[in-house]
């Protein structure tokens, strides 16, 4: 069989990447030159891609997502490979550093303000973070469970924020934070990939050199979207590419 089946939400979906999929749902942000669809090229698979910008574990897991089904419900047993790259929005990575770019005013906005806030607070941000953790094992286990003969990859987060060094209009503490998420979840992807005998395909250590604010960026920096161009503070064309390539070498 050359089933392979993609999980995951907008990091692997690739929003505003052209072109979109065919067919596919506008929300899902799903481009035709995703890493999923490179790699399925690369490697002769039937590719069955569900990932779904703003998927969260429970959208793998359990949940519809604007009335598509729990992206699980795609695993049948027959797959070759599949790959999943999930837990940023559970954690609430992107829309907190997408929140810090706001300008400060924003934040006294009735209903709006008080989400912001909540997504810069650290403290909701650590709870966040050390529920994914289980989750992701979770998705790993269930997962090996319906495709059992496949090889499953975790596939984490490309690097978006510098080491050290400013990421206008990002300012501090908020780029502190985020580079404590970048790190955790780095981690928490690598813990639930060894806990659940899953690989594990490192984007982030790979695209150190190349975040968003460098001079050969794989992500785009912040900003607001626009149409036909890569969503803020998510991969771009050269970084799908880029992460294709290290999923065609691990498997």
């Amino acid at each position: 069989m050359t089933r392979y089946v993609a999980l995951g939400s907008s990091m692997a979906a690739g929003p505003g990447i052209t072109p979109r999929v065919p067919g596919s749902p506008r929300a899902a942000g799903r481009s035709a030159r995703n890493y999923p669809h490179l790699v399925a090229r690369t490697l002769g698979l039937d590719l069955v891609d569900v990932t779904y910008s703003g998927a969260t574990t429970a959208h793998v897991l359990s949940e519809s997502q604007r009335g598509a089904p729990p992206q699980i419900a795609a695993l049948d047993g027959t797959e070759t490979l599949v790959t999943v790259t999930i837990g940023g929005n559970d954690a609430g990575y992107v829309p907190m550093l997408f929140a810090a770019g706001l300008p400060r005013a924003v934040r006294v906005i009735p209903l709006l303000g008080g989400r912001i806030r909540e997504l810069l607070d650290p403290s909701a941000r650590y709870v966040a973070l050390t529920e994914a953790g289980g989750a992701l094992i979770e998705v790993g286990h269930e997962i090996r469970r319906r495709s059992p003969q496949a090889t499953v990859l975790f596939v984490d987060y490309l690097t978006l924020l510098p080491e050290t060094g400013a990421a206008p209009p990002l300012r501090e503490p908020q780029l502190s934070l985020g580079r404590h998420m970048a790190a955790t979840l780095q981690q928490l992807t690598a813990d639930a990939a060894r806990a659940t005998g899953c690989g594990l395909v490192r984007a982030a250590e790979a695209s150190r050199a190349h975040h968003a604010w460098s001079s050969e960026p794989w992500t785009i920096r912040f900003g607001f979207p626009r149409p036909r161009r890569p969503a803020p503070l998510h991969p771009n064309a050269e970084g799908m590419r880029a992460v294709a390539d290290l999923v065609v070498a691990a498997v």
